[in-house]
């Protein structure tokens, strides 16, 4: 009857030690284990310029991103945060063969070291960020504001040309577009001023 004793007594303290080593792993929700990432099939980028005194939009699109290093991330913005990528802008597309051909030739054709552009996106959790844009050879900040849409990231800038000393190509632009950019008011104009709207699908993995 006593060694019975005894034999519960020594039970029971095992038992209890062995439940205060055990560690409890704090649970990981499911937004914290997914990884999210770019799904660049599926991302468009568009860019609109604008021409004449009346500021009449041209749209197009650059057929081709290529990513330098693609980020996993916890979160779907996280995905942009410190993403490079390069576009060649041999792969710009308006829907008119001209226009592209003057675009490359006379625009970016004049440019220094503008074979492509390249960039690195900073993202903030505020709706705003920052892409560091290389072109005409000179880096400069792009402010951009986005929103995030389910799986998609919609990204919007306004680039301001002459930050990146582009003076000379828009007037080269302007001159073999001269006519083309012409209003009822017989001036020809090139804006300064390019929209920038990029859709960046995210994709998840358990």
């Amino acid at each position: 009857m006593r060694n019975a004793f005894y034999y519960s007594i020594l039970f029971l303290m095992i038992t209890i030690v062995s439940c205060k080593e055990k560690k409890t792993e704090p649970s990981q929700s499911k937004s914290e284990s997914l990884n999210y990432s770019i799904e660049l099939e599926n991302t468009v980028l568009n860019w609109t310029a604008y021409k004449t005194t009346d500021k009449i939009p041209v749209k197009g699109v650059f057929q081709e991103v290529k990513i330098i290093n693609k980020v996993a991330s916890t979160s779907v913005i996280g995905v942009l945060d410190g993403l490079e990528f390069e576009i060649p802008v041999a792969s710009i597309f308006s829907k008119d063969s001209i226009r592209d051909w003057k675009l490359k030739e006379y625009f970016f054709g004049v440019m220094k070291n503008t074979l492509k552009l390249t960039g690195k996106f900073y993202a903030k959790e505020n709706g705003k960020g920052k892409i560091s844009l290389t072109m005409n050879g000179l880096t400069n900040e792009l402010p951009f504001t986005y929103e995030v849409q389910g799986d998609e990231i919609e990204v919007n800038a306004t680039m301001d040309l002459d930050t990146w000393q582009a003076q000379f190509a828009i007037e080269s632009l302007n001159v073999v577009c001269n006519d083309k950019h012409k209003a009822a008011d017989g001036i020809s104009k090139t804006w300064n001023e390019v929209a920038i709207n990029a859709q960046i699908k995210v994709v998840s993995k358990e």
